[in-house]
């Protein structure tokens, strides 16, 4: 019996040890910029988003690269979502910086969905880049959406950096300690039931 818990316990120990991999990143650097575009890669529906920041003449946050105003210019904030394939009982990381408009008085908010996952932020307008997370372990393997939308439509809107979507992964010492943790609970069947 203590073999047995033995090799559960080593089971247990053995399943959180995991290395993250990249599975979507975009700092939007490589788009042109300008007023209402699509970035990329993305989607945008129902309203606009700005590709902004150098070289755009709006960089309201020097020194960032490009970026995205959630608040396109056309007086409708659009919906950007990027579609992944994402597996069963995986578990996934959607990190992102948001930043305040840096132009208009007011504070902004942006809800965020990932999957079955959601979250709202808000930021003053003077805030700089902040770092988000949010989690979600999908049930069923498929093609589940990031998305972004800004809560405004006065064509100011929060900026969008640095998104990144990450899978856990086991990393090969995990396999090899779950399988020794299964070769003691084996072994503890076997004397047991040889007494």
């Amino acid at each position: 019996m203590k073999s047995l818990v033995a090799g559960l316990a080593l089971i247990a120990l053995a399943l959180p040890a995991h290395a993250d991999t990249t599975l979507f990143q975009d700092n939007f650097d490589t788009n042109g910029g300008g007023l209402n575009t699509v970035p990329a890669g993305w989607t945008v529906t129902d309203g606009t988003v700005d590709v902004i920041g150098a070289g755009t003449g709006w960089d309201y946050v020097p020194g960032s690269g490009k970026f995205l105003d959630l608040d396109g210019t056309s007086g409708l904030a659009g919906t950007l979502s990027v579609s992944l394939n994402m597996v069963a009982g995986q578990h996934y990381s959607a990190f992102f910086d948001l930043a305040g408009s840096q132009v208009r008085n007011d504070a902004e908010s942006v809800a965020v969905s990932f999957g079955a996952a959601s979250g709202t932020y808000s930021l003053p307008r003077t805030a700089g880049w902040t770092h988000f997370a949010l989690d979600f372990t999908p049930t069923s393997t498929g093609l589940y959406s990031l998305s972004f939308k800004n809560a405004g439509g006065d064509n100011v809107g929060m900026l969008l950096d640095n998104v990144t979507v990450t899978a856990a992964v086991p990393e090969p010492e995990t396999y090899a300690m779950l399988l020794a943790g299964l070769g003691v609970v084996a072994a503890a069947r076997r004397r047991k039931s040889r007494t």
